[in-house]
């Protein structure tokens, strides 16, 4: 029997949140991946690369794993009623609601972490606990039928732990082989526990306009959640 897998494909996305698990996924038998977005329009990702739907959401069957990318769009997807609903509808009969990164963040909006343990990007850590998740640091993080995965990279792990869950760890572990996954990366900076404090000090630099504004969002969000 075979299983639909639906990413969300939105602008500004970043594309290996999402090209990384579709990578995965699309390796698996029997397995269809679905992208999708409200239109069949090409999308263009945060970094400039453009990539298109190929179902929208009248479209779109329903999926045993709804799976939402992170980036910078997902701000405007945590306010998006149209975008929350469909998540809502897929994820009532899904067997796996997910997200990679940010994407977190959304699933928070659509009210599906609530008493549930989840993961996110480093940076952004700090804000799933207002959107009514338990915080974990972890590069991937299962709580019943949700599975988070951390920042970017992770949504590999991400996607080859979930295979394992839908397939088998054989056809997980024969998957990553044909991807030759063996990561040996050059510098030991991959997260802030790890990496020299001036590196760190660097990427928060980088990323405080981002995060100051998608605190007010959350913030913003959690407050129209409980009101709700």
């Amino acid at each position: 029997m075979t299983l639909h897998i639906g990413l969300l494909l939105f602008p500004n996305v970043q594309q290996l949140d999402m090209t990384g698990p579709y990578e995965v996924f699309a390796s698996l038998p029997d397995v269809t991946v679905h992208l999708i977005w409200k239109t069949l329009d090409p999308v263009r990702s945060s970094t400039g690369l453009t990539l298109t739907p190929d179902t929208d959401f009248q479209g779109c069957p329903a999926l045993d794993v709804i799976c939402i990318p992170g980036g910078k769009g997902v701000d405007e997807l945590m306010e998006d009623s149209e975008t929350l609903a469909f998540i809502r509808r897929q994820a009532q009969n899904a067997r796996f609601v997910t997200s990679v990164c940010t994407g977190a963040l959304v699933l928070g909006a659509a009210g599906l972490l609530r008493g549930r343990r989840a993961t996110t990007h480093w940076a952004s850590h700090g804000l799933l606990e207002a959107l009514g998740a338990i915080p974990v640091q972890a590069r991937v993080v299962r709580d019943g039928n949700l599975m988070t995965g951390g920042g970017i990279t992770a949504g590999i792990d991400f996607a080859l732990t979930l295979a394992g869950e839908l397939l088998g760890e054989l056809e997980a572990q024969a998957t990553q082989l044909q991807l030759e996954y063996a990561p040996a990366p050059p510098f030991n900076s991959g997260h802030p526990e790890t990496a020299p404090v001036e590196v760190v000090a660097l990427a928060l630099k980088r990323g405080a306009a981002l995060l100051a504004k998608r605190q007010q969002l959350v913030a913003r969000v959690a407050a129209a959640m409980k009101s709700a």
